[in-house]
């Protein structure tokens, strides 16, 4: 499983830094954005995959967890800085977990919410990927 994490362009200022999301910051173009705020640090998240949709996740503020799964292994992989983005690409299962309080999690995604694209058990999922690696 290939874990990538991009840079967005900062503007540093005694004042506070900006940091810069533009065309050439991400490989997909953005056509949905949203955000999860106020998630009980009990909270899990997630708990899906989707066949066609990449997302780029970004701790705006506080840290949390991102479990990604392949089907065969597992990585975790801890989101604390508003200058990182975790890419996701399709065909891996997430879940998020361990919010800090007052945790915003920015999520830009490259397609619009349709629910056909989702995959929401863990089993139907593995199946899925190991048949889609054998049609390869």
């Amino acid at each position: 499983m290939e874990i990538k994490i991009i840079d967005i362009p900062k503007i540093e200022n005694p004042e506070g830094n900006i940091a810069v999301i533009e065309n050439d910051t991400i490989s997909f173009d953005i056509k949905r954005v949203y955000y999860l705020f106020d998630v009980p640090s009990s909270a899990k998240r997630g708990g899906h995959a989707h066949k066609k949709l990449n997302q780029i996740l970004i701790a705006l503020s506080g840290s949390f967890d991102v479990v990604l799964k392949d089907g065969n292994s597992t990585e975790k992989i801890t989101l604390n800085k508003p200058d990182k983005g975790l890419v996701i690409t399709n065909n891996l299962w997430r879940e998020l977990e361990n919010f800090s309080s007052g945790a915003v999690c920015l999520v830009l995604a490259s397609e619009v919410f349709n629910e056909e694209d989702y995959i929401r058990d863990y089993d139907d999922f593995v199946s899925y990927v190991n048949s889609n690696s054998l049609s390869i």
